[in-house]
């Protein structure tokens, strides 16, 4: 089993990260961990509100009111984060029998895990497309509720997870969130009635990292249910394993 990584929590719920300071945060990290100087290392975070763009983003993703972007090293196309967001950054090295596939895998059963825990049920993946959801229903179409976007250099992680706690979703209606327009956001408090604060969210989802992270075997949870007609999820909504979405 390998090592549990240490938990840097830069105080979520009471203290707003500025994204780029952030950035330089990670790769100061990432570079300790490359020279074998830090052990793996997870930032706890929220950022003050900020649109985020990949490598894929199209022109027609950007906001609508032009408002700033920042353009990012990572895989996958454009996201927000902000106030009411909890993401996690786990800077970690990949052992050699772990694809990047498999470790995005693993950050969605954490986050899946997570929401359980917190009494939120019926979470799962989509086939096709990075993340976590929830399944249509009478009413509403499929949902993210956490989204994952990662970069690896020289075996080692940067950026992460970003899970939809208590945030608006105003700002999501000014892009097109990680380039897919036939699914819509989700957060925690909507779908629950619950207002949990980001520290209580970052204790839970610790020890579910630590636990997948540790590289042992475990049970995957189930894809979320889709209609027949439903089908595949479009080429368009970006590869597994890269994208934040």
């Amino acid at each position: 089993m390998g090592a549990t990584p240490d938990f840097l929590d830069l105080d979520p719920g009471n203290r707003q990260t500025d994204y780029l300071q952030a950035w330089e945060l990670q790769r100061a990290i990432h570079a300790e961990v490359v020279a074998g100087d830090r052990p793996d290392t997870v930032l706890l975070l929220e950022h003050a509100d900020v649109f985020t763009a990949g490598k894929r983003t199209e022109p027609q993703d950007r906001p609508v009111d032009s408002a700033p972007v920042i353009d990012v090293d990572r895989g996958g196309r454009i996201t927000w984060h902000g106030r009411g967001q909890l993401v996690a950054y786990p800077i970690v090295k990949l052992p050699d029998a772990v694809k990047v596939v498999d470790y995005v895998r693993r950050l969605e059963e954490a986050m899946i895990r997570t929401f359980a825990d917190l009494g939120l049920t019926g979470t799962g993946r989509v086939d096709g497309r990075s993340g976590v959801w929830l399944p249509l229903d009478d009413q509403r179409p499929e949902r993210k509720i956490a989204a994952i976007g990662i970069r690896v250099a020289s075996g080692v992680t940067m950026h992460g997870i970003a899970m939809n706690i208590t945030n608006s979703l105003d700002s999501f209606n000014k892009i097109v969130p990680c380039g897919i327009s036939d699914a819509g956001v989700a957060t925690f408090e909507h779908e629950t009635g619950r207002s949990p604060a980001l520290s209580e969210v970052s204790a839970a989802l610790q020890p579910r990292l630590a636990e997948l992270l540790g590289w042992q075997p475990y049970e995957r949870s189930a894809d979320i249910p889709r209609p027949a007609l439903a089908g595949p999820a479009p080429s368009g909504s970006g590869p597994s394993g890269s994208g934040l979405g």
